[in-house]
């Protein structure tokens, strides 16, 4: 029954994180973004996604979208059409304790990359719980823990294309910008959860950043 039960959840894992690729070509599915696609700030132009301007709200425009697995491969290109701004990209997922919340950041800033990592704990007095006027989550209870990385310098200042790819395995993610240009593997329990949630805030004024390719895969071991 064990082995039964083994197979069971390995196989249900494998069919919950089938391929995906977006091109936003012709055959381009907005109901496959959370985002309603297209609004003020984001529309399909040209074979790319295409965000600007401002929100009106506390943070810019955001493009979420719904992904299903734990060991899964990422990746995506972007474009500043503008000096300036900043992309940040989220990964969601189950925080541990029965809900869901951030667990990875990486924000491409013009002069370099800053990871972020989002666990949680049930404790209030946690030492990383930095946000302290941040409540627990109302589902799990659980409060957001937040480690801030050194920022990584990389000269990000040309409006030309960048791609990002993000590879889970476990406790581990390697993250890697334009192949050799930067990379970085961090090893975290927090890691080793399902990913519910891919988020890009985009603030690239009002020329925009422009996203496309973006791939979603299981994990090669």
């Amino acid at each position: 029954m064990p082995r039964l039960l083994f197979a069971l959840c390995l196989l249900s894992s494998t069919l919950a994180a089938e391929p995906f690729h977006e091109s936003f070509g012709p055959d381009f599915d907005a109901k496959r973004f959370l985002t309603p696609i297209p609004n003020k700030n984001t529309s399909v132009r040209e074979g790319v996604l295409w965000t600007r301007g401002s929100s009106g709200g506390k943070y810019p425009p955001m493009v979420y979208l719904p992904v299903e697995g734990k060991d899964l491969t990422i990746s995506f290109r972007y474009r500043h059409l503008a000096p300036g701004g900043w992309l940040w990209f989220f990964v969601d997922g189950d925080d541990g304790f029965g809900s869901e919340d951030h667990m990875l950041r990486v924000k491409l800033l013009r002069e370099g990359v800053h990871l972020q990592v989002d666990a949680h704990s049930k404790d209030a007095s946690h030492p990383m719980r930095q946000n302290t006027g941040r409540a627990a989550d109302p589902k799990s209870g659980a409060y957001r823990l937040n480690e801030f990385l050194p920022l990584e310098k990389v000269d990000l200042t040309a409006d030309a294309w960048r791609e990002v790819k993000l590879v889970f395995r476990g406790e581990e993610v390697a993250v890697t910008l334009d192949g050799r240009t930067w990379s970085k593997t961090l090893t975290r329990p927090n890691f080793n959860a399902a990913k519910r949630k891919l988020l890009w805030m985009q603030n690239g004024g009002g020329a925009g950043i422009e996203l496309d390719d973006i791939r979603v895969s299981p994990s090669l071991p």
